[in-house]
């Protein structure tokens, strides 16, 4: 009798577990779609609500920006993203921090200059805050 009850409860907290993941999996790929629309848009309160105050974001020629360089850039078109395609998409959750890679494609305007096409692979690095997942890092290189 108490082995049967040791199984059972053993059983639902591997359940429990495994749901837990998959919740904040599926909430960072929600959370990576956010980003991916507040980059396009440009819409600061969007863009600042995703990521933390630390934010470092590495672009694929080797600048790095803080949150508030990440921020101005895409607001004021410095960095725009007329679109941006995301595909092959992996999110591995470990403990409260989620790391995301994907390939990513994308068609620019930057500083209103003739639109240019970009092809990076992206790495994300999101932390639950509470409840929310924000942006800690992100590092883009050139797609091979």
């Amino acid at each position: 009798m108490i082995k049967k009850f040791i199984f059972a409860v053993s059983f639902l907290i591997v359940i429990a577990v495994s749901a837990q993941k998959k919740n904040d999996s599926e909430l960072v790929t929600e959370v990576s779609e956010k980003l991916r629309l507040a980059m396009v848009s440009g819409e600061k309160t969007a863009l600042e609500s995703l990521i933390l105050p630390e934010l470092t974001y590495g672009h694929s020629g080797g600048h790095i920006d803080d949150a508030k360089e990440f921020v101005d850039k895409l607001v004021s078109k410095k960095s725009d993203f007329v679109t941006i395609d995301i595909t092959n998409q992996n999110v591995q959750v470990v403990g409260n921090t989620a790391i995301v890679r994907h390939h990513l494609y994308a068609t620019t305007a930057d500083a209103g200059k003739a639109p240019g096409d970009v092809s990076l692979d992206i790495v994300l690095v999101w932390v639950k805050m509470k409840k929310d997942w924000k942006l800690l890092a992100r590092q883009a290189v050139k797609a091979k």
